[in-house]
């Protein structure tokens, strides 16, 4: 009989040495990673994990069994294979399948590790890990709430249903929040000591309240008075703001009430209810770092598990046609792949870095100017010249007195230490062999299996250098005069070389590499499309746009232009895609009523979504709600006129107003003014915190 928990441990025993090395190589890169905590699971649990977003334990609800079933039917017909997951946390903590491939176990391993150093230096990240010395501590957090949420449905006085009634209202506007900014800066209203003790059930959720304001001696009428509007208001911050809030749910959870349908009006909330409301959003706020750098977060994972697996040899011989398919699976995956998207956007980054170093090198060489730039500088000789070291290139035991040479004379690229160990260990074992004794323990680095350990992070750079890459090597005879001339005009007092050889022997290696690490710190996916998504990225890469269209009604490419190429994807991006909401007023028609604006960008919103997500905002607000948009119509005329011509039918904008409140969603014209304040000139994307922009 097979003992799971004996296999479980045998895998882990067995990767054991594969993670501490891949660490050490990923330091080695320049990488600074988290501490990363590797579990082996099987695969039922695997498919448990990622139905609870990555984590052991989440609050009770039904949507976790559905997720569950849902990867299990993908799993089980081959629609979605899991290698692993890792979460956003200090430590990092990954799950590996026990049944994956020695081959995959390693591609996880060193994915695992850069995704690892991502979550540690983005500052998107960051908005949520800033925590205080114990770090984000993810893990703890979401346990903590999961225990807080269990502990209010088991109460005998709190109705389980009405618990996951409000969890699906509050799950339905997750991303509403304020991604931009950290989780408490949106807070208006400090909550007056609330159920932190909500983990014993038997406590009275109120008595907090109770005990802070029983010393006032009000009566119940006053109390409630004084702790409803006037109390909000009381405290500096009213219902109607001056700028719309993007924090549509710090606002609801503020400022909302809870429907009573047996008197007809609204209530105030028990404390439980603005409980489960916290803790929710601020696993949304969780969550939204990785939503905002999907394409930069596994396009960097994706590009430091190539360097690793494939450039230093990772993958053993017998491992690399096996790593090479998963990895084409990876990268083959269809429709908008961010693992593909990313990786090339990297290269990108690393490329313009690499080949503007060595421009401006070229350019200082005396005689040299963009106009004769390319009939001057042999770009043939330039790429031989870049080539690595041979003994860089190779390095491993048949270079080694070449490297221990290098090291002799100081060079950077070459660990000294690592080298003189090889060659101790190596003059020990000749020894050894013709005296017949033992030799000892080995004490060299094993650079059989692990070259990289003889090099710098200046040597790997230089063996993995991106213009000395077969698919790179024209790179600089694609340089335009105009991008020649452009670097030429910010060159004052410099230095000249008076030979191209010269020149070259400053070309920094490292260049594309540190370029890469300043991008990791400062960019999610909107930024980074938005700052690297250039006009060659698009041309090589043969990117376009595709529409659906009205007279044909089929999809069909509208675009190649850079432009509209980068507009749709950041339209894809933004706010994680999902259309921007944002509280407009608080007290609308001076009603009480919430009126939430759509921030029209020329994409319409899914009517149908909406109107149902209308429904889950009335039951945290408990009044009617609003929501404002702008939609494009088509008349059948002009349908049927650019049918005729093989065109596009001419639109018309018109603002609509969506009214629910408690019965059937309605349809109302939407005031202008209104209007003018959701509408937008241009898409503006508004992707840094204000500070950032400096």
């Amino acid at each position: 009989m097979r003992d799971e928990r004996v296999e479980a441990k045998r895998e882990a025993e067995s990767l054991d040495e594969p993670a501490a090395e891949a660490r050490e190589l990923a330091e080695r890169l320049g990488l600074a990673p988290y501490p990363v905590r590797y579990w082996v699971v099987d695969h039922d649990e695997m498919n448990e994990l990622i139905a609870y977003g990555g984590f052991q334990r989440r609050y009770p609800h039904w949507r976790w069994g559905m997720n569950y079933e849902r990867q299990r039917k993908k799993d089980r017909h081959g629609l979605g294979k899991a290698f692993e997951i890792v979460n956003n946390d200090d430590p990092s903590h990954a799950f590996l399948q026990e049944s994956n491939s020695a081959a995959d176990q390693k591609a996880v391993i060193t994915h695992v590790e850069a995704h690892a150093d991502f979550f540690a230096n983005n500052r998107w990240f960051g908005l949520y890990a800033d925590r205080g010395e114990g770090g984000p501590n993810a893990a703890a957090r979401l346990e903590r709430n999961a225990d807080r949420i269990a502990a209010i449905a088991d109460r005998s006085a709190v109705d389980r249903d009405e618990v996951e009634r409000l969890i699906d209202a509050v799950s339905a506007l997750e991303d509403t929040i304020d991604q931009h900014n950290p989780v408490d800066a949106a807070r208006s209203v400090d909550e007056p000591g609330v159920a932190e003790d909500v983990n014993d059930p038997n406590e009275d959720p109120l008595a907090a309240i109770e005990d802070r304001i029983a010393e006032l001696d009000l009566s119940e009428e006053v109390r409630r008075d004084v702790f409803d509007d006037e109390w909000l208001e009381a405290r500096g911050e009213g219902v109607e703001p001056e700028e719309p809030r993007p924090d549509v749910l710090a606002f609801l959870r503020d400022y909302g009430k809870r429907y009573d349908p047996e008197s007809g009006k609204a209530v105030d909330r028990e404390p439980w209810e603005t409980t489960v409301i916290d803790a929710l959003r601020e696993e949304a706020y969780y969550f939204a770092g990785q939503k905002s750098t999907k394409v930069l977060n596994e396009g960097w994972a994706t590009y430091w598990e190539s360097v690793m697996m494939g450039g230093e040899g990772f993958a053993g011989p017998d491992e690399f046609l096996t790593y090479a398919d998963h990895m084409s699976r990876v990268l083959g995956s269809p429709g908008l792949n961010p693992y593909k998207l990313g990786f090339e956007l990297w290269t990108h980054v690393e490329l313009r870095a690499a080949r503007r170093d060595v421009i401006d090198k070229l350019l200082r060489v005396e005689g040299v100017t963009p106009e004769n730039f390319h009939s001057r500088i042999d770009l043939d000789e330039v790429a031989a010249a870049l080539e690595p070291h041979p003994a860089i290139a190779g390095a491993g035991p048949a270079t080694l007195d070449e490297l221990s040479d290098l090291a002799a004379d100081g060079d950077p690229r070459v660990d000294a230490e690592a080298v003189d160990r090889a060659l101790s260990a190596r003059g020990e074992e000749l020894t050894g062999t013709e005296g017949g004794g033992e030799t000892g323990p080995r004490t060299d680095p094993d650079i059989e299996r692990y070259p990289w350990k003889l090099l710098t992070r200046e040597g790997l750079a230089e063996r993995h250098y991106v213009l000395s890459r077969p698919e790179h090597r024209g790179a600089l005879r694609n340089v335009s005069r105009e991008t020649l001339a452009e670097r030429a005009r910010y060159m004052f007092d410099v230095d000249r070389y008076a030979t191209v050889d010269e020149a070259l022997a400053d070309v920094d290696r490292t260049a594309g590499w540190d370029r890469m690490l300043e991008v990791r710190e400062s960019h999610n996916d909107v930024t980074f499309i938005d700052a690297f998504l250039t006009d060659e990225f698009v041309r090589e890469g043969n990117y376009f746009t595709y529409e659906y269209s009205h007279a044909t009604e089929q999809h069909h490419v509208a675009s190649v232009d850079t432009d509209d190429v980068r507009k749709k994807l950041l339209l894809r991006f933004t706010n994680f895609g999902k259309p921007t909401i944002v509280v407009l007023d608080g007290n609308f028609r001076n009603r009480g009523e919430l009126l939430l604006g759509h921030r029209y960008n020329g994409v319409a919103l899914d009517e149908e979504s909406a109107k149902a997500t209308l429904e889950r905002v009335f039951e945290l607000w408990g009044r009617p709600v609003n929501l404002a948009t702008i939609r494009v119509e088509y008349s059948e005329e002009a349908i049927r006129r650019a049918k005729r011509r093989g065109t596009e039918p001419g639109g018309e904008e018109v603002g609509v107003r969506f009214q629910y409140d408690g019965g059937e969603v309605t349809e109302h014209d939407l005031d202008p003014e209104i209007r003018e304040r959701i509408a937008a000139d241009e898409v503006d994307y508004d992707t840094k915190p204000d500070d950032w922009l400096a």
